[in-house]
């Protein structure tokens, strides 16, 4: 928590330092004016103190809304002043050694940089959550069923319901847009919450309208568990987390933890299995794929697995998968220029990736965790169509 704070003060003090010392205190006499400059920042530092301080142990269990929206807000303040800083600092720099080096294009473009900045943090903070996309895609295979050709699945992952407590309108709008796919199967791949089960209050109704010819299908994800906050008793994480699997049964929506499930269409069958999160560390292991997977031999196989990095670590070496759907990246919420800082702890973080003739789909997800923000990496409605491969 201390560095957190040490940290925060650099990235929040040291550019409005700058700013007002370079620029502020030359511009104006009055004190006022001048004091009326360090306004914004006062009042983020006493939200933080206040958030992280103040009220109770863990406040990011009991105030993660507030807490992330605060973040936003700070970005939105910091992040801008930070890169018209750097660039100003470069031309007062570059003009100290080049003597003719003029100082204005390095401050016009902190002016510009900045305000890229800025509109971006707005734009996904308050429309790029809420920016649904659908992405078509095709899986070919030779081992497909002729009798599913065509098929076409709807994947959904990491709603992190409880992102969106008091806002239930966009959880209505995603159920419309995927009822619309006019899907065969529907499969939710994890997190739907973020701590807590009782998050899924008052969204039951909502989510229990989603549906698809062959039904909805889940998994459990990290957040599943109730691992990130801090129950009283093992018999109360217990209690969350069947209270969880009971409001999924609720909704129609059927779990295979472990197991799976043979899906029938046009006299043809696949088998549809699904296991328990199963993380690099410190995410939780409790994937049993063996268990999963027995009585499924010869046929064509869809697994559902929360952590995309399950693929590498035991379906590609250990199993005859034919497609594996995950989910858990968000790509880090961001991606520029085709690129995510998601690239440095995940080798597949989104999209489509084959071995062969098998393949692994990382679906980035509906929700968010902490910051309310994506940019780049919009909400995911993933609508894929199996295709049988002529050999």
């Amino acid at each position: 928590m201390h560095r957190i704070t040490l940290l925060l003060l650099l990235t929040l003090l040291l550019p409005d330092l700058y700013i007002y010392f370079v620029y502020i205190t030359r511009k104006t006499r009055n004190s006022l004016l001048r004091l009326s400059y360090w306004i914004p920042t006062l009042l983020l530092g006493i939200l933080y103190v206040y958030y992280m301080y103040l009220t109770g142990d863990n406040p990011m269990s009991h105030h993660a809304l507030g807490i992330g929206r605060l973040a936003i807000a700070l970005m939105l303040f910091a992040t801008p002043k930070t890169v018209f800083m750097l660039c100003s600092l470069t031309g007062n720099l570059m003009h100290a050694l080049i003597k003719p080096c003029p100082r204005l294009p390095f401050t016009l473009s902190g002016i510009i940089l900045g305000a890229v900045c800025f509109g971006c943090i707005a734009y996904g903070s308050f429309i790029g959550i809420t920016r649904f996309e659908i992405k078509q895609v095709e899986y070919a295979s030779p081992r497909l069923p002729a009798g599913f050709d065509g098929y076409r699945i709807v994947q959904l992952s990491d709603i992190h319901i409880g992102s969106w407590q008091g806002h239930p309108q966009p959880m209505q709008e995603l159920v419309s847009l995927v009822n619309e796919q006019q899907a065969d199967l529907l499969v939710f791949t994890g997190d739907l919450v973020n701590q807590q089960s009782h998050e899924l209050d008052g969204f039951q109704d909502i989510l229990g309208q989603l549906h698809a010819k062959d039904g909805v299908y889940s998994i459990l994800g990290n957040h599943d568990y109730g691992t990130y906050y801090h129950w009283k008793s093992v018999e109360e994480e217990k209690a969350n987390l069947t209270y969880l699997i009971r409001q999924q049964e609720t909704m129609g929506w059927k779990m295979l933890n472990n197991s799976h499930d043979i899906i029938r269409h046009q006299g043809d069958s696949i088998a549809l299995i699904g296991v328990e999160n199963d993380g690099e560390p410190p995410f939780s292991q409790y994937a049993d794929l063996p268990q999963a997977m027995q009585g499924t031999g010869g046929m064509f196989k869809l697994l559902l697995s929360h952590n995309p990095t399950h693929w590498r670590r035991e379906v590609l070496p250990c199993s005859d998968i034919d497609l594996m759907l995950a989910g858990h990246t968000h790509a880090m919420q961001g991606i520029f220029f085709g690129h995510s800082l998601a690239e440095l702890k995940y080798p597949e973080w989104k999209g489509m990736y084959q071995e062969g003739e098998r393949a692994l789909y990382v679906n980035i997800g509906i929700g968010y965790v902490g910051l309310p923000f994506r940019f780049g990496a919009w909400p995911e409605i993933t609508v894929i169509t199996l295709r049988k491969k002529t050999e």
